[in-house]
């Protein structure tokens, strides 16, 4: 074998010779700091620390606030309420002079008790053409005046039990049996939520409208054009899509116990639970003022308090006015 013959090979050998020097090289001074650091760096200090657990704490808040909604939807669906009535107004044998439907939101909040306005309980409240009518003798009735509940399908009969008298909030009785007797009561707030928390509303905006535009296509086919609000509402309970609506926004301020809010309402969520972001009930959804998205109004939980201890106290059929 020739000289050059030889040459490739010793080639070959000396460069993997060097490569594995270089390497081990290398991993040796990779260990050697790697020990220098652990050594001989300064520990992290405490205002270090404090930052990331505090940073930690913030993104889990944030995740706890965007999961809210959801969680309180899907928990307390079943014991929020779509409310519908009808009732009268007129003098004694006449004709009712005044015939109007009402729609709106309520919510358990102790057995066989709900929660909503005042002017859902008692439609002809701040009407003023029924206050017209009222203060020349006129009496005003209910009809009818019913619940629809998620996943029951029929109405459950109401009766209006405790109402306020210097607030939009009303106390009723739900009508007993095993469905109403399983809901669950939401659970009230004990402390005052300061502004700028999120607010979930949940509530029947639009009434049996937003229910059917919800309704799948052939549903909303059948009834998107029916104006018997009962008969609809109904046929709904049947096909299990009685279901409420949930809207987010921040609490902007607090008034008394009166609550403004951002989250979007319409006609129908009068009497829906506000929710804090710890998922407790902080108010009562009431009003909206058009024009102005920051504008929807609730009443505090605080001035709920009292008509619920009145209400447990009541016969049911008993219509009681608390200040």
């Amino acid at each position: 074998m020739s000289e050059q013959d030889l040459n490739p090979e010793l080639d070959q050998a000396g460069e993997s010779w060097t490569w594995l020097i270089q390497s081990a090289t290398a991993l040796l001074l990779l260990v050697a700091t790697g020990l220098l650091v652990h050594y001989y760096a300064p520990a992290p200090t405490s205002d270090l620390q404090d930052q990331v657990q505090q940073l930690n704490q913030q993104v889990q808040l944030l995740k706890q606030e965007q999961a809210m909604p959801v969680m309180v939807l899907n928990r307390y669906r079943n014991s929020i309420c779509y409310v519908f009535g009808v009732y009268q107004v007129g003098f004694p044998n006449q004709p009712a002079r005044l015939r109007a439907r009402v729609s709106g939101t309520g919510f358990i909040v102790a057995n066989g008790l709900m929660a909503t306005n005042r002017h859902v309980s008692e439609p002809w409240f701040g009407d003023p053409e029924a206050d017209a009518l009222i203060r020349r003798g006129a009496t005003p009735s209910l009809e009818k005046l019913v619940a629809f509940f998620p996943g029951s399908p029929t109405p459950f009969e109401l009766t209006p039990t405790v109402v306020s008298s210097n607030s939009d909030l009303a106390i009723l009785h739900v009508e007993f049996s095993n469905t109403s007797r399983s809901l669950e009561a939401l659970p009230l707030a004990r402390r005052a939520t300061p502004p700028g928390e999120l607010v979930t509303v949940i509530g029947y905006p639009m009434g049996v409208a937003g229910m059917v535009a919800k309704s799948p296509t052939e549903v909303y086919e059948r009834l998107a054009y029916r104006h018997d609000d009962i008969g609809a509402a109904s046929e709904l309970a049947a096909l299990s899509l009685i279901r409420p609506s949930a809207t987010v926004g921040h609490l902007g301020d607090v008034v008394g116990d009166k609550l403004i809010y951002d989250a979007p309402t319409a006609h129908g969520g009068s009497g829906g639970p506000v929710f804090n972001s710890q998922g407790q009930v902080i108010g009562i959804n009431s009003a909206y003022i058009d024009g102005f998205s920051g504008g929807t109004l609730g009443i505090s939980v605080d001035a709920l308090r009292p008509l619920i201890e009145a209400a447990q106290k009541r016969v049911p059929a008993t219509n009681v006015h608390v200040q």
